[in-house]
C-alpha cells in the first residue's frame, strides 16, 4: 500500500516574531532579528564546516510590514526542540509579538500579478 504521505502536498508552518513588543513598542537594538537568525544559523539541512556564513531556512531575517522580524519554520521544532525553545523564550522574555503565517494556494486564483494600466 502507498504512503498516502507521498501524494500529499507538504505543509509548511512558519510564523513570524516582529521587533515590535506588545505594547507596540520598536524593539532593540535594531540589527535584533540579524544577531538571533546568525545564533540560529547552524540549524541547517545541510549543516556543515561553512554553515555560519549563511542563515538557516529555518530561522531567517525579514523586513514584515516595516517592521524587521524573523521568520520561524515549525520545522525547527522537530529537527532540534532546544533551538526552537530558545528562539521562542528569546520571544517570550522579549514579550515581542508573533504573528502566524499562511500559505496561499498557487492557482489562477490566487495567483500575484501587477495592477491593470
Amino acid at each position: 500500500m502507498a504512503d498516502s504521505r507521498e501524494n500529499s502536498p507538504i505543509q509548511i508552518r512558519e510564523f513570524f516574531i516582529q521587533g515590535l513588543t506588545s505594547d507596540g513598542e520598536q524593539f532593540r537594538p535594531s540589527d535584533w532579528a540579524d544577531r538571533l537568525c546568525g545564533a540560529m544559523s547552524c540549524f541547517r539541512p545541510e549543516g556543515g564546516r561553512n554553515s555560519h556564513l549563511a542563515y538557516s531556512p529555518y530561522v531567517r531575517p525579514v523586513l514584515f510590514q516595516g517592521v524587521r522580524s524573523v521568520v520561524v519554520n515549525e520545522a525547527l521544532r522537530e529537527i532540534e526542540p532546544m533551538a526552537f525553545n530558545f528562539v521562542m523564550s528569546f520571544a517570550k522574555d522579549n514579550d515581542l509579538q508573533i504573528i502566524n503565517a499562511c500559505l496561499l494556494p498557487e492557482d489562477e486564483e490566487n495567483s500575484l500579478e501587477p495592477a491593470a494600466k
